[in-house]
C-alpha cells in the first residue's frame, strides 16, 4: 500500500511539474506587445485601395473588422473568396493569388473570426458554424457583391459547405479542398472506424486550456516542428506572428469546442451547383468512406480529384490545385456570360 502511494504522488509530482514547465513555457513564448495587432490595426481600409495588385487591408464587415488580402477589387471579373484552414491564415492562398494576376478575377482571402485580431469575440459560442457562415456573406456584402465564386480549404472547406448549403443562390461555384460534405463526414464518423480513428485529435483540440499550453509553449514548438514544417518560410513567419498572441490560438481552437453546439441554422442539404472536390487520399484526417458518402449530397456538375497527397495541398500539390480550381471556375464564369 505504502508503494502504491509512493507512485501516486510521484505521479502527480511529475505532473504538475511538467504543467509548470509548460505554463512558463507558454508564458515566455507570448508576444505581449502585440506586434501583429498593430501592424493590422495600421493598415488600410479597403475602399481606400484602387490598385489592381494583391494588397493587405482591413475589411469592416459588421461588428468585425478583417484582415485580408484582396485584389483587383475595381476589376469587372468576378469575385472570388478564398477561406482558408487551421491553423492557418489568408497568406495559404498566395500562390492563388500569383496565378490568377493576369486574369480579371476580384478576389478576396481574409483572416476569419479568431485569426484577425479585430474579430476575436470571447467565448466558444461565438464560433459557432452560423457566425462563421455569416462571416462570410458580410465581408461579400461590405464590398457590395451579391454573387461570388468560393473556395476554401479545412476548416474553410467545412465553413464553405455550410455557406453553400444555406445561401446557394449567392455561390457561382464551390471548390472544397480536403474537408468533404459536412453531412458526409459526420456519417462517416459515426459509423466507419478508420474515419474515427483519424479523427482522435478532436479530443484533444476540444480541451479547454490544454492545446494552448502545449501548441504555444517553448516558442510555438509544437507548431512549427509538427505543423508548419511543409509550410514556406514566409508563412511560418506570419503563422507564429498570429498565434503568438495571447488570445489567438484559444479563439482559432474555439472552432472544434463549439462544434455540436446547438443553434438555429437552416440549410439545404442537397447541392445542385457546380463543385469541385480535391483531396489527398494520405490525408490524416479524412477517410475515403467520408469522401465517397458526399456523392449523394451532389446533384449539379461535380468534378471530385484525388491526389496521391497528404492534408496540405496547397503547399505540396500547388500547381495542380490551383490550375484545376481556375479552370472550374473560368468554366462557371464563361457558362454565366453567354
Amino acid at each position: 500500500m505504502l508503494f502504491i502511494d509512493s507512485l501516486f504522488f510521484a505521479a502527480l509530482f511529475v505532473i504538475a511539474v511538467l504543467l509548470l514547465i509548460l505554463i512558463i513555457g507558454f508564458l515566455y513564448s507570448i508576444d505581449w506587445k502585440e506586434q501583429h495587432k498593430k501592424t493590422v490595426s495600421r493598415l488600410p481600409s479597403h475602399g481606400d485601395l484602387n490598385v489592381p495588385a494583391m494588397s493587405i487591408c482591413n475589411i469592416q464587415a459588421g461588428d468585425l473588422c478583417f484582415r485580408a488580402r484582396v485584389f483587383n477589387l475595381q476589376g469587372k471579373g468576378d469575385l472570388i473568396i478564398l477561406l482558408h484552414g487551421f491553423p492557418q491564415t489568408s497568406i495559404s492562398w498566395e500562390p492563388f493569388f500569383e496565378a490568377a494576376k493576369t486574369l480579371d478575377y476580384k478576389i478576396i482571402a481574409f483572416d476569419q473570426r479568431g485569426y484577425s485580431p479585430n474579430a476575436r469575440p470571447k467565448g466558444i459560442n461565438a464560433y459557432t458554424t452560423k457566425y462563421l457562415v455569416n462571416d462570410l456573406f458580410a465581408v461579400a456584402d461590405s464590398i457590395g457583391i451579391e454573387q461570388f465564386h468560393l473556395a476554401g480549404h479545412d476548416w474553410g472547406s467545412a465553413i464553405g459547405w455550410a455557406a453553400v448549403m444555406s445561401k446557394p443562390d449567392r455561390i457561382l461555384s464551390w471548390s472544397a479542398l480536403s474537408v468533404p460534405h459536412p453531412l458526409a463526414f459526420f456519417g462517416s464518423l459515426r459509423s466507419n472506424k478508420e474515419q474515427q480513428k483519424k479523427s482522435r485529435y478532436f479530443i484533444f483540440l476540444r480541451m479547454r486550456w490544454i492545446p494552448e499550453l502545449v501548441m504555444t509553449s517553448l516558442n510555438l514548438l509544437f507548431l512549427r516542428r509538427w505543423m508548419y514544417r511543409w509550410m514556406p518560410k514566409k508563412h511560418q513567419y506570419e503563422y507564429l506572428s498570429v498565434f503568438s498572441e495571447f488570445g489567438a490560438l484559444c479563439a482559432a481552437l474555439n472552432w472544434y469546442r463549439a462544434m455540436g453546439k446547438s443553434e438555429k441554422f437552416s440549410y439545404e442539404p442537397i447541392i445542385n451547383l457546380p463543385v469541385l472536390f480535391i483531396w489527398g487520399n494520405r490525408d490524416p484526417a479524412v477517410a475515403k468512406a467520408s469522401v465517397e458518402l458526399q456523392d449523394q449530397y451532389i446533384q449539379g456538375p461535380y468534378k471530385k480529384i484525388e491526389m496521391n497527397a497528404g492534408h496540405w495541398l496547397l503547399e505540396r500539390r500547388t500547381e495542380e490545385v490551383i490550375e484545376a480550381m481556375l479552370t472550374h471556375i473560368n468554366h462557371v464564369s464563361k457558362d454565366s456570360d453567354t
